[in-house]
């Protein structure tokens, strides 16, 4: 019997520039740098705020790869994974979902509207169980999205909820540049050890 082949490991970074001390950068450095096979999903150069031009983006990215996947999305890359699980399909092993906003309340000063997200394709958010196994990984002070309502998102999505504690939105921003604990979920989501039951992980050196 062969062996299970190794999953390629793509980035889903959210509407942000490449950022070099963002966790998602350091950790396709550190997989790559081990001989892991890495793809990041690239920053749009143009208007990013339109889902379907964002959803094109990711699944350019995901169709030219052989052999199974494993997805690294964070923020509004978790909006347009689960935008693109419904619209396409491809051998995904499992995807760790981090810190996903909560686009359907008002967000900040600064970010985008309800009125100017679901213009452009964001809202609704799919809310069927995703068609791979998954973990959603939640802040308990994201001001991006609330913890209750995270905790709804995966349970809609049949993902097993990983809370973090207090880790902001879990950037730079918020004082996280290293996220180790990404490994090992992506190791149990490698392994098919993910299950759809919540835990929960401290906040001091592992997120």
């Amino acid at each position: 019997m062969s062996a299970t082949p190794e999953s390629t490991v793509v980035i889903v970074p959210g509407l942000r520039d490449h950022v070099a001390d963002h966790w998602q950068t350091r950790l396709a450095q550190r997989l790559a740098e081990a001989g892991r096979a890495v793809r990041t999903v690239p920053p749009l150069p143009g208007e990013r705020l339109v889902l379907d031009v964002q959803v094109a983006n990711l699944a350019a990215t995901l169709e030219p790869l052989d052999g199974p996947l494993l997805l690294v999305a964070h923020s509004a890359g978790v909006i347009t994974t689960v935008h693109w699980a419904a619209r396409h399909s491809a051998l995904v092993r499992g995807a760790l979902l981090a810190t996903p906003p909560d686009f359907e309340t008002p967000l900040p000063d600064g970010y985008p509207t309800p009125a100017e997200l679901a213009l452009n394709g964001w809202t609704p958010v799919p809310r069927g169980p995703l068609p791979f196994p998954s973990i959603v990984a939640a802040s308990t002070d994201d001001p991006l999205g609330a913890s209750q309502r995270v905790a709804e998102l995966a349970r809609d999505w049949g993902s097993r909820l990983v809370e973090l504690g207090a880790v902001g939105h879990l950037n730079p921003a918020s004082g996280h540049g290293e996220w180790p604990l990404a490994e090992e979920l992506l190791a149990q989501l490698e392994s098919g050890s993910a299950s759809a039951a919540s835990d929960a992980a401290p906040a001091g050196g592992r997120a």
